[in-house]
């Protein structure tokens, strides 16, 4: 599955699972808490945008494919961020109201490993092109 598919499917599971333990006003609540990371994203994305237009047309390296994290790892880091979480914010529903805090992180963090790797592809252009 494509990370693009992945954090889709997890955001629509995770308001799912919002709606229905929390309800639909606690669910818009927990949502709007985390508004400073979601006007993150937007600088973020613009970035993105922008050093994505510069290179397309141009063949591309990926720099990132030797940064792999196995699913494997993602889940035992996500494991622990849960028990640390039941502890810390009082058992099972301040465990999973930090969820779209996390999928908020995950998003700003693929995001940002896009936008490298197409910037130094850009780069990588740029000193071809004045050779």
């Amino acid at each position: 599955m494509s990370p693009r598919n992945l954090f889709v499917f997890s955001l629509i599971t995770i308001i799912s699972v919002y709606l229905y333990v929390f309800g639909q006003e606690k669910t818009i609540e927990l949502i709007k808490e985390e508004y400073l990371f979601i006007l993150a994203l937007f600088p973020i994305t613009l970035i993105f945008f922008y050093f994505k237009m510069k290179v397309k047309g141009k063949e591309l390296i990926d720099f990132n494919k030797n940064n792999s994290f196995s699913l494997k790892n993602t889940i035992i880091f996500f494991l622990i961020f849960q028990v640390v979480d039941y502890i810390s914010e009082d058992g099972f529903l301040g465990m999973i109201s930090m969820w779209f805090l996390y999928w908020i992180m995950g998003l700003i963090a693929l995001l940002i490993m896009e936008t490298i790797n197409y910037y130094r592809n850009y780069k990588l252009n740029h000193i071809e092109q004045n050779k």
